[in-house]
């Protein structure tokens, strides 16, 4: 019998995350096509914890200091870019636009696709 409910929870477990995973994917649709389910997958394990709390799930375009923790935690660390600043800050300004400006819930998900896919390293989280 345990080993019966063990593979149930597991199963509820993965089909849960599946379906949040599957959230993600629905919402990066909107913004680009062909789109690799591994690598939103990807994302948003890279993202991990950050994704429980609503406030740190979403990118605010409006506040300076989170967009340098993009720039400097994602692209310079994670996807290891070396482009100035200026032009780092014109792809994050690109994807604000992109997401909208009246939109204030920006998926970190969905930002951090669009920002892999401009620079070619969709292939860091599949």
């Amino acid at each position: 019998m345990l080993y019966s409910l063990t593979n149930l929870v597991l199963y509820l477990l993965t089909v849960k995350i599946k379906g949040k995973n599957m959230d993600y994917v629905d919402d990066v649709k909107k913004y680009a096509s062909g789109v690799s389910e591994a690598a939103v997958a990807g994302v948003v394990k890279h993202c991990g914890i950050a994704l429980k709390s609503k406030d740190a799930s979403m990118v605010s375009c409006s506040q300076k200091s989170e967009l340098a923790t993009v720039r400097n935690s994602f692209l310079k660390k994670k996807l290891a870019l070396t482009d100035s600043d200026a032009e780092l800050d014109s792809a994050i300004d690109a994807v604000c636009e992109k997401l909208g400006t009246s939109n204030r819930n920006k998926s970190r998900v969905t930002f951090y696709y669009l920002l892999a896919e401009k620079y070619g390293k969709l292939s860091l989280f599949e």
